[in-house]
């Protein structure tokens, strides 16, 4: 993995890219990242961009808003959603939190 700074990384939030897709035929960008969150970790409900994310706890536990619903994650859990809408996690449940984020959107 590579870790890298995205919009969250301001918050105190650590990226690490597993793998990119995004130079084939098929339109598409697929992007795999293991997002934690610790005690330095900022909550930010507010992320907003194109495309769709899925979400799967790994460890710690997480209010996670999606738009206007908040859902408690666990280890286990997953959230599968529209990434336009503004998300992010709410409230910091059980640190440190691990997640894994896959992000798809339209290439170019």
């Amino acid at each position: 993995h590579v870790e890298i700074e995205r919009r969250g990384t301001r918050a105190g939030h650590q990226y690490n890219l597993l793998g990119h897709i995004g130079s084939n035929n098929s339109g598409v960008v697929v992007e795999p990242y293991i997002i934690t969150l610790t005690t330095e970790s900022d909550t930010f409900p507010a992320f907003q961009h194109e495309g769709l994310e899925l979400l799967y706890m790994l460890e710690g536990e997480v209010d996670y808003r999606h738009g206007d619903q908040v859902y408690p994650l666990k280890p286990g859990d997953s959230l599968f959603f529209d990434a336009d809408a503004p998300h992010g996690p709410e409230t910091l449940v059980k640190l440190p939190a691990r997640y894994m984020s896959i992000i798809c959107y339209p290439q170019g």
